[in-house]
């Protein structure tokens, strides 16, 4: 097995003077608002990106963020809201059958400036390397999953995939977090995470939703994450526990 690494303690970035500007592509969604809300805690400046007719969920920030309104695969959408961005976190949410994952992911790379932390998020079922494991239950999960998706052309999970390889190939300062099942709650805490999926600490397979934002978010200051795939847990998870036990056993 391969040991899960820890996330270290996040640099300030809270003086004005040094104040990051982050964007979220796809902030008017459940995971995108925690992370606006996990992004303002630690004195970002926030602006985000989502579809005109979302931009109401996002009244209850007010003027504490900015809103640009449009398709997150909008290319010209994403040129004006990645400008000057120190990073960029974006949820790659494989709408519709008109590839809308890996074009919003294509801008992202193309337009952000070239020192810009690119964190994507996506879930398990993405392969980022032969080291992944897959049980047949799950494989046979995500495959029906995918066909009734794509019956009636709402998502096209495939894109997804399509869109994390566009960012493995990229030359970018990128991290792809790939999130297990999730629930609402309470946070937890930060996740933790292994290299692969299959790892023995990812076994019990859930993430509250709000933590999973707090991970994309610490990951914009976890240089060591660059380049990296990791799949995550919530930290209070039976097998996170568990592992946790055996390192002190």
């Amino acid at each position: 097995m391969t040991a899960p690494q820890a996330t270290p303690e996040r640099d300030d970035v809270s003086t004005a003077s040094t104040r990051k500007r982050v964007c979220i592509v796809g902030i008017s969604g459940k995971l995108g608002q925690y992370m606006a809300s996990h992004a303002l805690d630690r004195g970002y400046d926030v602006v985000g990106v989502c579809r005109p007719k979302s931009v109401a969920k996002l009244a209850e920030f007010g003027d504490s963020i900015t809103v640009i309104p449009g398709e997150t695969s909008d290319r010209a959408v994403i040129e004006r809201a990645v400008a000057g961005a120190d990073a960029v976190l974006t949820v790659l949410v494989p709408w519709g059958m008109r590839n809308y994952a890996s074009r919003t992911a294509q801008a992202v790379l193309d337009f952000a400036p070239a020192q810009a932390r690119l964190i994507f998020s996506c879930g398990w079922h993405v392969r980022a390397s032969d080291a992944d494991v897959y049980s047949r239950r799950f494989l046979a999960t995500v495959a029906i999953a995918s066909w009734l998706a794509k019956f009636v052309r709402a998502v096209d999970i495939a894109d997804q995939i399509r869109a994390a390889d566009r960012v493995f190939a990229s030359k970018t300062r990128w991290t792809l977090v790939r999130g297990s099942d999730l629930e609402e709650g309470e946070s937890e805490g930060l996740p933790v995470w292994g290299t692969y999926v299959g790892d023995p600490i990812l076994a019990s397979n859930l993430t509250r939703r709000t933590d999973f934002a707090l991970f994309m978010v610490e990951a914009i200051t976890h240089d060591a994450l660059i380049g990296q795939a990791p799949a995550i847990v919530g930290c209070r998870s039976g097998s996170a526990l568990a592992h946790a036990a055996s390192l002190h056993a």
